[in-house]
């Protein structure tokens, strides 16, 4: 078997105890989680309403009742990995060593009822805006009703609660969904058809979650949407993010960070509230995708070179140190050499600390599929490939400069627990996404997961930092 993202039921086991049902268990249940961080707060809502439920989670399927598979429908590989984790549990159970599996997220979705008729064998299966009626499919198959093997609902008006999740993040750090769905409509992209129209969730409530990870230990809190500068504008016409930035900077963490913050309704307001945070630290993720305006035309970004050019100059201006991510995508339909050579030269020139680049992949209901001049599989690669190099060349620039100031790490897990050697990120740094710094603490200061320590950067190995600590670990 292929190693899968299994959920883990010892990551977190302060989550798991204040969520535990009295009485024993109705049933063991291993969980796989893929996809974005997005369908990770889905995941942990499912997890805490199956725990509340009184089910117990094992994170070896083969010692489970039934398995459940969060999955991914956004490109073809994340499509082949959903497709592969479904395939290995449904061998499980034919051969007798598991009773069920429960199929969920993003590619139930998109395929519904072709994906029950492709393989049969699955006991049930639950929609993205159905993740709350998960307990629903799972106590009738534990009770041997299959006469509802599916539930799917209609995309809400306002985001969903996610007041029962189960954090299976480590504990110091953990994701905030602040909206479903998107407006956007990019020709490229089968979101919308997945996760729907934007909504935005009350503020009141994502405050409430906020407070509620913070007195549980996160002392990060990563705000992810699909599109997160849009918040607000479906309840009040507006964006409102400036305004729900002020009242998270208020929450007792260390820091803030900003996801998939898309290049419109970025003003002066909204500059100067992240300038002027004292938890929001200066790091966003901002996906351009290019920079030639008609390749950004059929891509239906909504956004021209110069608009880029002025959003990405009044960011670097006016908020000190900081730190760009950005994803592009290399060979979209009808992308010329010139166009490609202006992205390519974008790319070197504005530096972006981290950038990803994805090669552009065909999806069928996409008006992107419809275009002419699809390009071969190797200009794609080669292609992307030339971006990467151009960014190897910017990142590894970026960490030669390191060397020799000092910075606040946050330590994630150990490395080599005898010799005080760990893992941890920076402000510039998001989880699972980002590079990483290897610490070392001095002699009578260990250091823990979840500490805050002050490093000495002496070093840099290709895309990771290497420090020392210098400070008091808190």
């Amino acid at each position: 078997m292929s190693l899968l993202p299994i959920i883990n039921p010892e990551e977190n086991p302060s989550s798991l105890s204040s969520l535990a049902t009295e009485g024993g268990s109705r049933g063991d249940y291993a969980f796989i989680s893929l996809g974005c961080p997005k369908n990770l707060v889905d995941s942990e809502q499912m997890l805490g309403l199956l725990q509340r439920d009184g089910y117990r989670l094992v994170q070896d399927p083969e010692k489970s009742d039934f398995v459940v598979i969060n999955t991914c429908g956004f490109i073809d590989n994340a499509r082949k990995e959903s497709f592969d984790a479904i395939d290995q549990m449904l061998e499980l159970k034919r051969k007798g060593k598991i009773k069920g599996v429960i199929v969920t997220g993003c590619l139930a979705e998109r395929q519904q009822e072709k994906l029950l008729e492709a393989r049969p064998e699955i006991d049930g299966m639950v929609g993205v805006f159905g993740r709350d009626e998960i307990t629903t499919i799972v106590d009738r198959f534990m009770d041997g009703l299959d006469e509802q093997r599916t539930i799917f609902k209609p995309a809400p008006i306002r985001a969903l609660s996610d007041d029962c999740r189960l954090q299976v993040t480590p504990k110091h750090f953990a994701y905030l969904k602040i909206s479903e769905g998107c407006d956007r409509l990019c020709t490229f992209c089968a979101i919308p058809k997945m996760r729907g129209k934007h909504a935005s969730k009350p503020m009141d409530k994502i405050l409430e979650e906020a407070n509620r990870l913070a007195d549980n230990g996160v002392r990060e809190i990563v705000i992810v949407a699909q599109d997160t500068t849009y918040y607000g504008i479906d309840m009040f016409g507006e964006p409102r993010l400036s305004e729900l930035l002020l009242e998270l900077d208020k929450i007792d963490v260390d820091w803030i960070r900003l996801m998939y913050f898309y290049p419109m309704y970025i003003d002066d307001r909204l500059i100067d509230t992240i300038a002027s945070a004292q938890r929001i630290v200066p790091y966003i993720d901002m996906p351009l995708q290019h920079i030639n305006n008609q390749v950004l035309k059929r891509m239906s970004r909504r956004v021209t070179r110069e608009q880029t050019y002025e959003y990405v100059t009044k960011l670097r201006s006016r908020i000190p140190n900081l730190v760009m991510r950005t994803t592009m995508i290399a060979g979209f339909p009808g992308e010329t050499d010139e166009q490609f050579d202006e992205l390519e030269e974008f790319v070197s020139e504005i530096r972006f600390e981290r950038l990803g680049v994805f090669s552009y992949s065909i999806e069928n209901d996409t008006p992107a599929a419809k275009l002419t001049d699809h390009l071969p599989e190797r200009v794609k690669k080669e292609r992307r490939n030339r971006l990467m190099a151009v960014q190897q060349r910017n990142a590894f620039e970026w960490c030669e400069e390191q060397v020799g100031t000092k910075l606040e790490v946050l330590i994630d897990k150990v490395v080599d627990e005898t010799k005080n050697v760990w893992l941890g990120r920076t402000f510039a740094d998001a989880p699972d996404v980002d590079s990483t710094v290897f610490v070392t603490g001095e002699p009578g200061n260990p250091l823990r997961a979840g500490a805050m320590v002050e490093c000495e950067i002496v070093t840099y190995k290709d895309y990771d930092l290497v420090g020392v600590a210098t400070g008091v670990t808190r």
